[in-house]
C-alpha cells in the first residue's frame, strides 16, 4: 500500500462532502467554508463539480474533514504561504519586478 500515511486514501470527494453535510448541514458548512457552492442553492452534485475544478477549495474541504474526524492535520505547503504585497513606498518599477517574480511560475518569464 503506497498511501498508508494518507488518511484520505480511498475516500471519495462525494463521501467527504456528504459526511460534512450530514455533520454540519449546508448552512453551517457554508459558514465554515465560505464558497458559493455551499451558500447559494447547494447540492452535492454542484459542489462536486466546483471542487473538482478548484484545488484550493478542495483543500479546504479536505482539511475540514480531517479536522472534524480528528485525523492528524497536514502541514502548510510552502507554496501556499501568502507573501505580503509591495508597500506604497516602493517605486513603481520595483513593484513591476515583484509581480514578474511572483508570476514567473505561471508565465514562464524570468525576472529581468
Amino acid at each position: 500500500m503506497t498511501q498508508k500515511n494518507n488518511p484520505l486514501h480511498g475516500i471519495t470527494l462525494e463521501t467527504l462532502v456528504t459526511e460534512l453535510v450530514a455533520i454540519y448541514g449546508w448552512h453551517k458548512l457554508g459558514e465554515k467554508i465560505d464558497i458559493r457552492c455551499f451558500t447559494h442553492d447547494p447540492s452535492v452534485k454542484s459542489s462536486l463539480k466546483f471542487l473538482r475544478k478548484t484545488p484550493w477549495a478542495r483543500e479546504k474541504v479536505e482539511y475540514l474533514y480531517l479536522k472534524t474526524k480528528g485525523f492528524q492535520l497536514p502541514q502548510v505547503k510552502p507554496d501556499t504561504v501568502v507573501k505580503p504585497r509591495a508597500t506604497a513606498t516602493k517605486s513603481n518599477a520595483a513593484s513591476t519586478t515583484d509581480v514578474k517574480q511572483v508570476n514567473a511560475h505561471i508565465w514562464g518569464n524570468k525576472a529581468d
